[in-house]
């Protein structure tokens, strides 16, 4: 999983230096995905000077080659977890698709090493800074310490959680509250409610007895 993670990051970068060429050219991109169907052949007739084309086509490549590389990533992991009942279990909840539950499976791994909710969200990064005298309590930024594959499986489970699941109406209400501003405080204040959601912990509970 965390080679797959390097994997996609690289193709990342092709696709932003790619758009950055577009980007130098002063180009419009008139789809959402440059490297899907229609933009290959958006970018397959464009008339671009040969320095940038070359460019083009090396990114294009090395892309496709990426892709392929996760795609046989992701046949090996779904087969290594199809028996994990915590896997199965995972995705079951809204946001949580095949990859970010096997992060989290795999991530995770024993459970039981956790004494409580809490003591998973302070591992994973996801509470505040806590600073304390005899008479104030000061909460910051959250600590970010911890694994930061599981960080981000959880903040990205958040933004794609449909507004009726209870991470979505929490995010929802926050930014309600407290202004569209405020969209990365209530991101990360739903991580953690996933985090410590109790679907999530008996999956892996059930995973970690197994």
């Amino acid at each position: 999983m965390r080679g797959r993670h390097k994997l996609v990051s690289l193709r990342t970068t092709c696709r932003n230096q790619a758009h950055g060429v577009m980007g130098n050219l002063g180009i419009a991109v008139p789809m959402s995905d440059l490297f899907g169907t229609t933009g290959t052949t958006f970018l397959d007739k464009l008339p671009l000077p040969a320095g940038y084309a070359a460019r083009v086509r090396a990114l294009c490549a090395v892309t496709h080659e990426l892709g392929q590389q996760i795609g046989m990533l992701d046949k090996e992991i779904a087969a290594r977890l199809a028996s994990d009942t915590g896997y199965r279990a995972i995705q079951r909840i809204g946001g949580i698709g095949a990859v970010l539950a096997a992060f989290f499976t795999v991530e995770i791994a024993d459970v039981s090493r956790y004494p409580d909710p809490q003591h998973l969200c302070s591992w994973a990064g996801l509470t505040p800074r806590h600073r304390e005298s005899d008479t104030v309590v000061r909460r910051g930024h959250l600590t970010n310490q911890g694994s930061k594959l599981v960080r981000w499986a959880t903040v990205e489970a958040v933004q794609h959680a449909p507004e009726s699941t209870p991470m979505g109406t929490h995010k929802e209400h926050i930014v309600d509250r407290r202004g569209a501003g405020a969209r990365n405080i209530a991101e990360a204040a739903a991580a953690g409610k996933l985090l410590a959601h109790p679907g999530l912990l008996r999956a892996v509970t059930a995973r970690s007895a197994a």
